[in-house]
């Protein structure tokens, strides 16, 4: 690759801060990634372009994410935060039940819970976490731009600008990607590519008085399908719920009204969700995004890796967003250190990270891809136990996906009755192809 800015940063007489590794935004990925490495005994500065606690969607966590959640050191404070969640609720209007699924049906018996959580809180605790373990901490500063050496024998020159315009300049020997939806180095060497199979956008809030499952299922996260997508319904631990409508961009750009009345139309196109709804209060702004999906055609380099939704990020349908940043960092930690201590294995160390930060967007992609479609919304309403498909489908949905390969047989038996049941009922299936065609059409426009 080409430097990212062909002239040197540096202006005579300036000075910069040095570091092992620089980390590129204070989300979990970049808190979790930073706290690994000042625990293996690096240098360490995060640089967070806003201030914790800050708004952030994306509240359900995995199964998958406790065990890091431990070896990070935060599990009890994230349990103070959290909701209990033991399943999934899917609410289809083609259908006259709801499906309860619980994570417990899986195969490893260990990946049975997670919680939701309030993301200001959840990623403010990991961001002080990882200060506590050593790293240095930088909050309300942006980083502006970044210089590599081709060969990789020089520092890597970053210049940040904090929010009273100060410009500051650091110097590190490797470079840790954790920008999020910024996608701070997919831009810059132009890689990020827009998933033209699954785009779509969404619009969301926070509310109160929504109304709930009872019980131990309270914490449930509650999937309703409708007309133009799907809504997500995330109870949290002080009442609040967050709701919100994954679409196709077609309809968010038929918006012709302010964004929290088009909310509230929305919520109304699901009768069962806006059943849940009819005492609730937005209590936070109406928010929407578009162009969901994406993901960089390069996860790393001489000086540099991706982590999280820097590298990729898949509609949230299955909630893996901060399981797949989290695992990434742990990965990115283990090349990080084999690069800096020069150990011969980093060749290998890179093409396991590269394997595993493509492993988890793919495998919930299939599913994704597919959520809409009628056949798969009839798996999930009626989940069978053929073969062992049921919980090997609930282990991926709980982010068992790395280190139990007994999943995976079944998984493939799953896919294999999808795409027999797509051939004998064809013309359903060209139809369902057809519509998810025109639906994406408008994924340049979306805002």
């Amino acid at each position: 690759m080409e430097k990212i800015i062909p002239e040197s940063l540096l202006t005579p007489g300036t000075t910069a801060t040095q570091c092992d590794v620089l980390v590129v935004g204070g989300g979990p990925a970049g808190s979790t990634c930073a706290t690994l490495l000042a625990e293996k005994g690096f240098q360490v500065i995060m640089i967070e372009k806003e201030q914790h606690p800050r708004f952030h969607i994306g509240e359900s966590l995995l199964p998958a994410n406790m065990p890091l959640l431990e070896q990070l050191g935060v599990a009890e404070a994230i349990k103070n935060i959290g909701l209990l969640k033991l399943g999934i609720e899917f609410n289809s209007p083609k259908h006259d039940h709801v499906s309860l699924i619980e994570f417990s049906d899986g195969w490893n018996k260990d990946f049975s819970w997670a919680y939701q959580v309030r993301r200001s809180e959840f990623d403010e605790i990991l961001f002080r976490n990882a200060a506590k373990k050593g790293v240095h901490t930088i909050e309300n500063c942006r980083v502006r731009d970044i210089q590599f050496d081709d060969n990789g024998d020089s520092p890597v020159i970053i210049r940040a600008v904090t929010e009273t315009g100060q410009t500051c300049f650091f110097e590190a020997k490797f470079l840790v990607d954790a920008s999020g939806r910024d996608t701070f180095l997919a831009n810059k060497y132009k890689t990020k590519q827009k998933d033209r199979k699954h785009s779509s956008s969404a619009i969301f809030g926070h509310f109160h008085d929504a109304t709930r499952l009872q019980g131990e299922k309270e914490g449930y996260i509650s999937i309703f399908w409708f007309e133009h997508g799907w809504f997500w319904f995330i109870p949290l631990a002080d009442g609040t719920t967050s709701v919100g409508a994954v679409c196709w961009p077609y309809y968010l750009n038929s918006r012709k009204k302010p964004l929290e009345e088009f909310l509230w139309d929305t919520i109304r196109l699901s009768p069962q969700l806006a059943d849940r709804m009819k005492h609730a209060k937005l209590v936070s702004e109406a928010y929407a995004t578009g162009n969901y999906s994406y993901a960089s055609s390069v996860s790393h380099g001489k000086q540099f890796i991706m982590v999280g939704d820097a590298y990729a990020f898949v509609d949230p349908v299955f909630s893996s967003g901060v399981m797949l940043a989290m695992n990434s960092a742990f990965k990115g930690a283990d090349v990080i250190e084999a690069v800096l201590n020069q150990s011969h294995d980093a060749p290998a160390k890179f093409k396991e990270f590269n394997h595993v930060i493509q492993h988890g967007p793919k495998e919930f992609s299939w599913f994704i891809h597919r959520v809409t479609n009628p056949f798969i919304q009839n798996l999930f309403m009626y989940p069978r136990k053929f073969l062992g498909t049921k919980a090997s489908v609930l282990s991926v949905l709980s982010g068992d996906i790395f280190n139990n390969p007994k999943i995976w047989p079944s998984v493939y038996i799953f896919k294999a009755v999808y795409y027999l049941s797509s051939l004998f009922s064809f013309k359903r299936a060209w139809e369902a192809k057809k519509r998810r065609a025109y639906n994406i059409r408008d994924v340049d426009n979306t805002v």
